[in-house]
Order: C-alpha cells, then structure tokens, then sequence
C-alpha cells in the first residue's frame, strides 16, 4: 500500500466528520466552496431542477448564469438508413469468417454506413446567458460562494465598503422556474443592469417593465422554437428599461425569477412560459424557497454517507481536488463526491425529462463536446449506474422511457440495415433518436445499443418490482430489443454456435493476421455478454409476467449454444472473442470486453473465478498501458475493482480520478467535461459500500483501509432492500436492512453467509456475526 503524505505545516489529525484546526472543531458541511468568482465555466456551480439549468459563476461586479433548457436541440437533417444494406450482411458475414477483416470492414462502410450529419449528430445547445452587472461593489473582501449540496442553492457572498451582500441561485422543480435573490444587510445596497443574451444570431428580445423576454427558432426554422422569460422583482429602489436590458437602482433586494420552455412536445412555448410563471406571480420568495428545498430534499435526504475528515476537509473544494495531485490524504472527499453525484442526477434527470446527455442539462456554447449528445455505447448507461443503488429509482425514468422511443426509427433500421425484426441502435443518437449506423465503422458499426440500454429497465426492476411498469411498457421494449438479437445471429460455420455479427468492440481497434488494423468482425465478447444478459433478462420477466412460453424457449435455446467468451493464452478474456487477435491500442479506454465484469453479473467470485481472475489481468495490462486516461474510463475502473473486491486498487483508482480526471467545480474531464465519469464514480463508490448483483446483499465488499470508519444510510439492494451500514477499525459494526417488497434476503459479510425471511416492511438490525440484535 502507499504511504499517505500529510499537509505542510499540519499534523493530520483524524475525526468523525469533524475537522480540528488550530484546537478548533468544525463541523464539516456537504458543500462545494471557493475563495475566489469562478473565473471559466469548469469552476462555475450547476443547478438545475431536470429541465431548466445553470452554471452559476459567482461574479461580484458582474454575475453570469450560463443557462440551458433540456430540449433545446437543433435540427439540421435526418440520418437516413441506406437502402436495402441487409443485402450485403451475408457477403459481410463470409469475408470476417475467412479472416478478410480489412475488406468486410470497407464493405461495411460502403454498404451499410450513413454519412454523417455536418455537425454528426444533432446539436443540445445553451439557453444563453443572464448577466447582471453590479454597481458600487468593486473593492470586496470576505469572498466566498459555495454550492450548499443538501439544499441545492448556490450562494455568494463577500463585503464591500462596510456592506455584506449575499446572493442566492437555485432551480425550482416545485415551481419550475430558476430563482435568484440579490441582498445586502443594509437598505438600499443593489443596484444593476440586467440583460439576457445568446451566442450566435437570430435571437429575438423584448424588455418590458420588470419582464425581458428571449426567444428563437433553430436551425432556420427545422429545430425547436424557445421561450424564456425573466421577471424581475427590486423591493424598494428604482427600475426603468435601458435598451434591451433593465436598470435596477438602490434596492434593497432584488428577485429574478426565469422560465422557458421549448415545442419539442409540441406545446406552444408562449403558453407554457405564461403557465410557469403565473402560479408563482402571488408566491413569496420565502414560499418558493422553502417548497424548492421540501422537493429536492425527498431525493437526496435518501441516503448519507458519513466519513472521517481530515484537515485537508477545511480548504477550498478546488484545493482539495488540487492535492489529490500530490496524494493528500482526505478520507470525506470521498462522500463529498458521491452526494455530488447525487445531486447532478436529481439536478439533471427527473420523470417526464429527456434523459441526461453526455454533459446532463449543463453546456454552453452552440457547440459543445459531441454536441452534447446521448453516446449509447456506454456513456447514457453510465449517467444512470448510480440511480437504483443510490436511492434514486424516479431519476432513472427519463432513460428507461428514451429507450422506448428509439423503437419506430430503430425497427425500420433493423429491417433496412439487417433485414430482421425487432429494433436495434447504434454507438450514438440524439434528442430526435435516430439510430443509424453512420460515420467510420471504428465507432458507428456497433448494433447493440438499444440491447444494451434495454438491459436497464431490468435492473430497474429487480429493485423496484413494478410489475405494472414491467407488464405495460419494460417487457415489450426488452422483448423487441432481444427479438433483434436473436434474428441477428447466426450459426458459425465451425463450431455451430451462436454468434454476432457484423459489429466491433465499441471503437477499438485490432490487428488483422495478415498486419491491417480493423475494428469490424464476428462476435466480439461484448456482445456475447450483452445477448447473454438481455436474454437471461428477458426469460425472467416473461417468468414473472407469466407470457411469452415460446420465445422463451427460443432464447434458452440460443443461450445454451452461444458462442463462449474466450480467455486467452495470456490469461486474459479475448475482447475480439471469436479469434486471438492483437490489441492495436492496448491502453484503450474502452474495455468493453468486461462488461461481464460490471455492469452485467455474469462474471462473480461465486460462479466464474476464472473470470474474475482474468478480467483483473486485463484490468491490469490497460493501465500499464496509459488506460483509465479518461474520466469515465477511470471510474469504470473502479466499478470493475469494486467487483473483484480489491480494495487497494479501489481506492488507489479513486484517488486517480480525482487527481488527473476531476475539474475545479468537481465536474468530471475527460477532458473536456463529461457527466458520466462523475456518475460512474458515485456508482462505484456505492459498491464499494453494497453489493447485491450476485444474489446476496454483500455488506462492506470492497471496504479501503483508507475508510477505516463511517457509515452509510439508505442504500438499496435488489429485491427492495433498504441498507444502512456502520463500520470501525475496517470491520462491520451493525447493518440495518429493511425490506420494502418482503423478499428474503440473502446477506454476506466476508465468507458468512446468512438467508433472512422478512415480511413486507420488517427491519432487522444485525450485528458483525450477522446475527440479530434483541
């Protein structure tokens, strides 16, 4: 293990989510905070309530709140399937079963890829931007802004000429609508020019009194239209228009209260802006607050993760980041990240919302990284590892609803591209859910994202057991995903086994025998990890549903004959699993061929050691190639390890993230920002705490020696169990499980292994023998 260096110039002083400075304790708070305005958007603070976001930067003179709306997407074209591409499969399928890899991949692209749009996908674009330019405040001091994780309001406050001014941001789902509120502990203190812009032409605003009012079409007219409106309320001073903003003088306070609403769903933004705001007309802000706080706080008072703080818990968030850098021991970053998680999740995916894009509802610009857009070849599913096992069920809807609405297009795509029924996408799409193959087969000849993505209303529901949810839209997206996969197959003409094909290891590449690197080929083991997970998901829901008798026999019968996942001469799993292939990029940072591994089940210490130890060699071989370089690769990593149980690894690659793939605002880099890497982390760091995909819950699997002490509250395990876990000196102190469903529970802490019969309701308390406290 590795030394832990200590703070210059202090002794490292250990307590229980208390910090002892100086021979002072204080109390530590679940917060962001900076000394300094956030001087780039990667130090900004997000808010965000689902659907209408900002990245609030803290400026004193002049306070800037990027905004975005979720559905504000362009349009610039449609991604066509080309016609009639399933008459060149067969041709395809020969020349990778003869090893022709080079010539079934240029085929590939002739055949069967689309041209990309200019932009590739669609584009998620900001809403524009609120400035406030601030008057009489440019000698400060006192400085601080924080983001307030419990409550999630962003605050700022500093000093000036004897004056203490604090302003407060939040995103209200209550009310839906993003508040600010401007105050100085003296009368008469704010005074400012408000204005609302957005990059690019076309915009269209009108400012009238206490009102300015933004709006567009995108795309010439092919994209959404936008409303956004901003009320603005001084208590006491003056207000009068200035051109196209508005001029506050010498009030006492001052509220901004903004809405907007885009035609995606095909409302009229005008109505549906007058409709958010006209409810909140008679609402004080005391009101707005106290119901924006009430809703918030039912998410995320769900769970709590209490952890020793060290000294490095009293500096700046930025600070802390910054000193992982140099491997500064701070055993509570670690919860103060998983809430993070948590709260970007509850701020960025909620029922009725798209779901969370590659930068959740936060981008600004008309052209941010890949357009903002949903990357389905792990990305999405990433954004919502953490939804169930964090306590989050509602949030991951918007994700579980997306994947049904990939079916019109995604059918009429398997039909054209492989001439099979059922639907099917590919590496990526958009708010529009195109699922053609287009671009470079590198990355865009990949069928099993819609496979992949159903595998989540699944494990949705072996939390959650909503057998209506399951009965009237999960089973017949699931079913339609599979019943692409078992028409797509074919027999391989050696070993008569089931296999895929054409597809790739999501954009990896792979020398050929014959010295061409190539990516497309014959069932790569992702694949077959995925088909053997949708399948085996499959046949249990039609299990409990009671339907589908035949093609459940269908699918076990492909099961029983699918080609095996092959562990090479090295000892390591074959990621192109239909032949011994050389790894063109050995530190890739897709390492698709464990998916088994996590998030599938299908490789445990239980039933597949040789597995387990062969996924820890490939693990292994991809870090000391340069793997896990980027954000969301490294906190796979970590889900990987927590799987295997190796602790030491855990937390070494947790630290990792935070060291070289964690921005200043804690946003995940990839770089630039991605949101999955910050999920993927909160993910991992739950199972590091619980595991329950093996079908046991597994108390403290994964537990650091750096976490000597804590304890955690609301997590939850499938079949409905709700666990809190206590620990010191590394060893369980007790457990409280308490079963939603009335399911047994099955539960593990290191090698003992005790079943429990729970009604509906019931909580046990066991102590670290498992064994029940009277």
């Amino acid at each position: 293990m590795k030394p832990r260096l200590k703070l210059t110039a202090f002794v490292l002083l250990i307590s229980f989510i208390s910090i002892t400075v100086n021979g002072q304790e204080l109390k530590e708070e679940l917060k962001l905070w900076f000394k300094e305005p956030a001087s780039t958007w990667n130090e900004a603070l997000p808010v965000g309530n689902g659907r209408l976001g900002a990245m609030v930067f803290g400026g004193v003179e002049h306070e800037r709140l990027q905004l975005n709306e979720e559905s504000l997407w362009t349009k610039g074209g449609k991604l066509e399937d080309k016609e009639n591409g399933h008459e060149a499969i067969p041709k395809i399928r020969k020349l990778l079963f003869e090893g022709e890899y080079k010539k079934a991949e240029q085929l590939c692209k002739k055949e069967l890829m689309s041209e990309r749009l200019p932009s590739g996908t669609n584009t998620y674009q900001t809403l524009g931007n609120l400035n406030i330019r601030f008057e009489g405040v440019d000698n400060y001091n006192n400085y601080k802004r924080k983001l307030q994780l419990d409550s999630a309001l962003v605050k700022t406050s500093f000093n000036s000429s004897g004056v203490r001014h604090t302003r407060t941001v939040f995103s209200s789902a209550a009310d839906q609508a993003l508040v600010m509120l401007a105050e100085a502990n003296k009368p008469g203190q704010v005074s400012c020019r408000i204005e609302l812009s957005r990059p690019g032409e076309g915009e269209e605003v009108k400012v009238n009194e206490g009102l300015i009012t933004m709006s567009q079409h995108l795309s010439e007219g092919k994209g959404v239209m936008y409303e956004t409106r901003l009320k603005i309320i001084p208590h006491g001073g003056k207000m009068k228009i200035n051109e196209n903003a508005i001029q506050i003088s010498e009030a006492d306070e001052l509220e901004l209260r903004l809405v907007a609403a885009t035609d995606y769903r095909g409302g009229n933004p005008t109505e549906m802006c007058t409709g958010y705001l006209e409810p909140i007309h008679s609402k004080s802000y005391r009101q707005i607050i106290q119901d924006h706080v009430k809703e918030y706080q039912q998410y995320f008072n769900r769970v709590s993760l209490k952890l020793p703080a060290s000294e490095a818990a009293g500096f700046a968030t930025d600070e802390r980041i910054d000193a992982q850098k140099r491997g500064i021991y701070d055993p509570s970053l670690t919860s103060l990240y998983f809430q993070f998680g948590r709260y970007l999740l509850i701020s960025s995916s909620r029922p009725g919302c798209l779901p969370a894009n590659l930068q959740g509802i936060w981008a600004q610009g008309l052209k941010p990284p890949w357009n903002s857009d949903y990357h389905i070849n792990i990305n999405i599913q990433m954004n919502y590892w953490p939804s169930e096992i964090t306590n989050l069920s509602e949030t991951h809807m918007p994700f579980l609803k997306f994947i049904g609405k990939l079916r019109e297009k995604g059918r009429e795509t398997a039909k054209e591209i492989y001439g099979v029924n059922g639907f099917t996408a590919h590496h990526t799409t958009d708010a529009w859910h195109w699922t053609t193959p287009f671009g470079q087969p590198q990355y865009g000849m990949w069928p099993m994202g819609a496979a992949w993505a159903s595998t989540h209303i699944w494990e949705h529901y072996l939390f959650t057991e909503d057998q209506e949810f399951l009965r009237k839209y999960g089973y017949p997206v699931m079913k339609e995903a599979a019943r692409f996969l078992s028409e797509f197959m074919v027999k391989h003409p050696e070993t008569g086994k089931w296999i895929t094909g054409p597809s790739m290891s999501p954009e990896n590449v792979f020398i050929t025998p014959r010295g061409n690197k190539a990516s497309v080929c014959m069932g790569p083991a992702m694949d077959m990890q995925i088909v053997w997970h949708l399948f085996n998901s499959v046949i249990e829901a039609s299990k409990v549903l009671d339907t589908d008798t035949e093609f459940r026999e269908k699918l076990k019968d492909q099961l029983a004959n699918l080609t095996p996942v092959k562990i090479g001469d090295d000892g390591r799993i074959l990621e192109w699993s239909n032949e011994e292939l050389k790894e063109a990029l050995p530190g890739h940072r897709h390492m698709s061929h464990l998916y088994g591994l996590h998030p599938s089940s299908q490789y445990n210490w239980n039933d597949t050691p040789e597995y387990m130890k062969a996924a820890a060699k490939v693990i292994k071989e991809r870090l000391k190639h340069g793997g896990g370089h980027t954000g969301w690769s490294r906190a796979w990593m970590i889900n990987f390890y927590a799987r295997l149980m190796d602790t030491e690894n855990a937390w070494e690659n947790l630290v990792a993230l935070w060291a070289k793939s964690t921005l200043p605002n804690m946003f995940d880099n990839h770089p630039p920002f991605q949101i999955d890497g910050n999920f993927g982390g909160t993910a991992a760091i739950a199972e590091m705490l619980l595991q329950s995909h093996a079908g046991e819950v597994h108390l403290l699997p994964c537990l650091p020696d750096e976490l000597p002490k804590g304890k955690v509250t609301g997590l939850m395990a499938r079949g409905g169990h709700e666990v809190d876990i206590q620990w010191e000196n590394g060893r369980l102190v007790q457990a409280t499980i308490k079963s939603k469903l009335g399911n047994p529970a099955k539960v593990r802490y290191g090698a003992k292994v005790i079943e429990f019969d729970l009604d509906k309701g019931e909580e046990i308390i066991l102590n670290n023998d498992l064994k029940i406290f009277k």
